[in-house]
């Protein structure tokens, strides 16, 4: 088991006395629906089997002991309960305590402190939302261990809380809300204006699902994140004054295309008409995966990483080029970015007889381009946080 080396180092760091349980939350993949979340659109993720352990005891103090297994360099990172405010340290820690001062911001005071040990095998800065999956399984050991009466949605929108108001990164829900409501076999069809969701089957017949992760690290608040939200934001305030509307996804192609010119600022017109058409591919992927129409599903996700390359401006050079070798390959059916941009990782649906074509061409193009190595991960589409013992 994958969580018997992390319950090992828990007790070799801090003892083997007490009430120690081991949790898991996972990561996510978007398949379509990129920078929609926080305006407004429709979004299309899936909970991952890859994601993060915990291992956590309650204390009797008001103490926090953190160690990551990933970053065994930094050894113990130790902190209190008390006092919990959001601080720009450049350490993981940040996440779990964001948590815990979110929930005490609900309602929910957490008055004892924790002993934690993670382990994560999702890549670190990828864009399959490492950070949120953290935040979820905070959440979850807390509502376990604390008896908070919270459920998965209301985690996260905790999770996302946290990230908003003490990492200072303005996400959407939807990294959250994928990790916390995950379904094995199905991605989540989430309306981000209501939080309506369905869960849609995932049924890919001889073909896998392969994440090429591009190695090129990215800081979700250091990069063009919060810039081009407040673009749309921006471009929002200026088209909603002449049509009334509640955010950039409740135009259609057509409303968008008669009123884009009350948008004035050329670069904040190209970021919604992205938002927008990529609002209406989300739902049209969606409805073509309802008809076993695998084949649209995959141009509608390569309109989308042109969409995010050309109008949106998030791609850049290492993530178009996964892409533009993807697209080569026969026997891939879709490809495209991921996640936030500037790195991170790209998603691509490939036939299974292509896999390890695809895997070691684009291997070899990328490193040629770029100078170091991609990594491949075929996934499965797995369920939502749990404790494992």
């Amino acid at each position: 088991m994958i969580w018997e080396p992390v319950l090992a180092k828990f007790k070799e760091l801090f003892g083997d006395e007490g009430d120690i349980r081991v949790y898991f939350a996972p990561g996510r993949v978007n398949m379509i629906g990129e920078h929609t979340d926080y305006n407004g659109g429709h979004v299309f993720p899936c909970a991952l089997t890859i994601g993060t352990y915990g291992v956590a005891r309650k204390r009797a103090d008001k103490k926090l002991r953190f160690y990551s297994m990933n970053f065994e360099n930094l050894g113990v990172l130790e902190s209190s309960i008390e006092n919990l405010k959001p601080e720009k340290e450049a350490d993981w820690t940040n996440y779990p305590k964001g948590v815990i001062w979110a929930f005490g911001e609900k309602g929910m005071q957490v008055d004892t402190g924790l002993d934690l040990v993670l382990f994560g095998n999702i890549p670190n800065g990828s864009g399959l939302s490492s950070s949120a999956s953290v935040e979820v399984l905070t959440g979850y050991i807390l509502k376990d261990m604390f008896g908070f009466d919270v459920t998965n949605q209301d985690l996260a929108l905790i999770g996302q809380y946290s990230e908003n108001k003490f990492n200072g990164v303005n996400c959407g829900i939807m990294d959250q809300f994928a990790i916390a409501m995950g379904k094995a076999g199905h991605a989540i069809f989430l309306d981000t204006a209501t939080l309506k969701y369905e869960y849609a089957p995932i049924k890919l017949e001889n073909a896998k699902i392969v994440i090429s992760c591009s190695n090129k690290k990215r800081g979700l608040g250091d990069s063009k994140y919060n810039e081009r939200r407040a673009e749309c934001e921006s471009a929002f305030a200026q088209i909603g004054e002449v049509i009334g509307i509640n955010s950039l996804g409740d135009l259609s192609e057509e409303q968008f295309e008669q009123y884009k010119d009350s948008i004035k600022d050329d670069v904040c017109q190209k970021r919604a008409k992205h938002a927008v058409y990529e609002n209406e591919r989300t739902i049209k992927a969606v409805e073509a995966l309802k008809n076993n129409d695998v084949t649209t599903f995959g141009k509608l996700m390569n309109e989308s990483h042109i969409s995010l390359r050309d109008d949106y401006e998030v791609t850049g050079i290492e993530l178009d080029t996964l892409v533009e070798e993807a697209w080569k390959i026969d026997g891939v059916i879709g490809s495209r970015m991921t996640g936030a941009g500037f790195g991170g990782c790209t998603v691509s649906i490939v036939k299974d007889d292509a896999v390890d074509t695809f895997i070691e061409k684009v291997g070899e193009a990328y490193k040629a381009k770029i100078g170091y190595a991609a990594d491949f991960y075929v996934v499965e589409i797995g369920d939502g946080p749990s404790r494992l013992a």
